[in-house]
C-alpha cells in the first residue's frame, strides 16, 4: 500500500457528511471500502453510506459501477435500494460516497451462531434455500450476478414462516455472465450446507438434503439444477419424506 493510500476512514459517530447527514456507527469494511449507518439530518431516516477508498475507484469507476448495478435491480426485493451519490473529502482525498437503505436485520452469520447447536434444521434451511434462490433468480432475470455470496454478505430481515433476506456487497470483477450465474448458484448451495452444519451433520441428512447439495461438487449441481430457476422449482415440488 503507497503512503498516500486510505485503508480506513475511522469515522467517529456524531461527524456530519455532505452537510446532511450524520454518521451513526460503523457497519463494516471490505477491499473497496468502509460502509456506515448515517442518519438523514432534515428528516432523522437512517440510511447506509458506503465510501470507496480512492484507490480503489479510480475515475469513479467503482462506484458508478456499482450504483448502476444497484439501481439495475431496483425491481429486485433482495437487493439494498440505492439512492443518491455524494462527494466528500476526508484527508485531503476526494471520497465518493453511495447512499442506500438501511436495512434492519442481522447477518446470517450471526443468526445461525444464535440457533441451537449453530445450525438451522432440514426443513427450515430448506425455506432459507427457497428464499435465498427466489431472490437470485430475479437478479439473473435482471442479467447481472452477486459474485461473492456467503453469510457475511446475508441479512436475515425478518425470520417467521419463511425468511426475507437482503444481500449485500455485489463483487465487480468482469466474470463473464454465464461464470457468474453458476457461481452464484454453486454458492447458494454451499451457503445451504453451511447453515446445515457442513461436513460434521452431512452424513444424516436426509435424502431431500443430500439431493440438492451433491457433495458440493459443481458439475453435479449445475447438471441438475442449471439455473436458480431450475433450482426453486425443485424446492417447490420437493416431497418431504
Amino acid at each position: 500500500m503507497r503512503s498516500t493510500d486510505i485503508d480506513t476512514f475511522d469515522l467517529a459517530p456524531g461527524r456530519t457528511l455532505a452537510r446532511k447527514y450524520e454518521v451513526v456507527t460503523r457497519l463494516g469494511g471490505g477491499w473497496e471500502g468502509e460502509v456506515y449507518k448515517i442518519r438523514e439530518k432534515s428528516t432523522g431516516i437512517e440510511r447506509a453510506a458506503k465510501l470507496f477508498f480512492p484507490q480503489r475507484n479510480l475515475r469513479n469507476k467503482a462506484a458508478t459501477s456499482y450504483a448502476r448495478k444497484l439501481h439495475n435491480l431496483r425491481a429486485c426485493p433482495i437487493v439494498i435500494q440505492y439512492h443518491t451519490e455524494e462527494s466528500i473529502v476526508i484527508r485531503k482525498h476526494p471520497i465518493r460516497v453511495l447512499v442506500s437503505e438501511y436495512v434492519e436485520g442481522e447477518l446470517l452469520t450471526d443468526f445461525l451462531k444464535r440457533q441451537p447447536g449453530g445450525r438451522l434444521h432440514a426443513f427450515p434451511a430448506l425455506h432459507l434455500l427457497h428464499a435465498f434462490v427466489v431472490g437470485l433468480e430475479c437478479i439473473h432475470r435482471s442479467r447481472e450476478f452477486h459474485g461473492d455470496l456467503h453469510s457475511d454478505n446475508v441479512i436475515v430481515e425478518r425470520y417467521g414462516l419463511t425468511f426475507e433476506l437482503k444481500i449485500l456487497d455485489f463483487f465487480l470483477w468482469q466474470t463473464p455472465k454465464r461464470e457468474g450465474y453458476q457461481d452464484d448458484l454453486c454458492e447458494s448451495v454451499r451457503m445451504f450446507y453451511d447453515a446445515l452444519g457442513g461436513a460434521r451433520f452431512y452424513a444424516k441428512q436426509p435424502k431431500v438434503v443430500k439431493d440438492i447439495v451433491l457433495g458440493l461438487k459443481r458439475t453435479l449441481i449445475l447438471k441438475r439444477y442449471p439455473t436458480a430457476t431450475h433450482l426453486r422449482l425443485h424446492l417447490e415440488s420437493v416431497r418431504w419424506e
